[in-house]
């Protein structure tokens, strides 16, 4: 039977748990099984008539035969995207390998005098002061170990079982989300040390970045935005591009909304390295993904 004949009951569950929300229960799936995008197209009424041809320019021409939705919630993002790195068995990013990454809450407080990182915030819970540090290590020990498991892993079918263990677990993906944005807060850190003393050049999206009033430097960055993923907000173009560049991935977004525009594809960042692979993302509006799957 053709895709987009039926739709079967494997699929008919996935929709109706989404619908129902059954996944913010402790034990659901974050990422749901694929399921044929023109199905998933006439089961769930895209947010506006007009992003209805852009599901099938993807399924024609883009090769994107099925989708993966991802939990519909502030960290959905990071979850996309970490969840293709772990799936595919994608290594640390080449800085990570040269340094201790458990070591960096320390090191932006000890030699770069950041004491203001005590205001950092995890998702909802706010302004855990002094006990930042030691929850950011645990984060970061979480992200370290399950990313190293998880890549060493060669056999493809028990790396997907692994990871679709890590990503139901909620105490523990969120201890990986959060170690993602304290790195970014480090890059960002880093990056605005070097534009200011001049040291070296940067990647131009940190020029972006910084002419932006609600995050002109790393702490108002942090307040502006960064604390409020997870909780109330997500990560911008901006910010996703940010995300792209400090693992080391090119982050590939079909924007449905923006279809037959020149910013119904982009990539993120668009500035990156032949070497680096690559992960895909679709969205509606800019605020939650979900995960395409090519065949061709």
């Amino acid at each position: 039977k053709s895709c987009g004949a039926v739709l079967d009951k494997s699929c008919q569950a996935i929709l109706a748990s989404h619908v129902a929300k059954s996944e913010a229960t402790a034990n659901a799936k974050h990422v749901f099984p694929r399921c044929c995008l023109l199905v998933l197209q006439k089961a769930v009424q895209p947010s506006s008539t007009a992003i209805a041809p852009a599901y099938n320019e993807l399924f024609r021409n883009y090769h994107i035969k099925y989708l993966r939705q991802v939990r519909k919630d502030n960290y959905c993002v990071l979850r996309a995207v970490l969840f293709q790195i772990f799936s595919q068995g994608i290594p640390f990013p080449s800085w990570m390998r040269e340094r201790d990454i458990l070591k960096l809450p320390e090191k932006l407080l000890y030699s770069q005098g950041c004491n203001w990182i005590q205001q950092y915030s995890f998702g909802p819970e706010r302004y855990t002061g002094p006990n930042a540090f030691g929850k950011l290590r645990k984060c970061m020990e979480t992200l370290k170990t399950n990313w190293a498991e998880i890549s060493g892993t060669k056999d493809h079918e028990e790396r997907g079982n692994m990871c679709n263990a890590l990503f139901s677990d909620e105490s523990k993906e969120y201890k990986l989300y959060e170690a993602i944005k304290f790195i970014m807060l480090y890059e960002v850190v880093e990056a605005y040390e070097q534009m200011k003393n001049r040291d070296e050049r940067v990647p131009h999206l940190f020029s972006l970045f910084f002419a932006r009033d609600s995050s002109s430097d790393p702490l108002s960055f942090m307040m502006n935005h960064l604390n409020a993923i997870g909780d109330s907000g997500c990560l911008d173009q901006v910010e996703l591009s940010l995300l792209g560049y400090l693992l080391e991935v090119k982050i590939r977004v079909y924007r449905l909304h923006r279809f037959n525009t020149e910013e119904f594809q982009v990539n993120c960042p668009d500035e990156y390295r032949r070497e680096w692979n690559e992960v895909s993302l679709l969205t509606e509006d800019d605020r939650y993904y979900h995960i395409p799957v090519i065949r061709t």
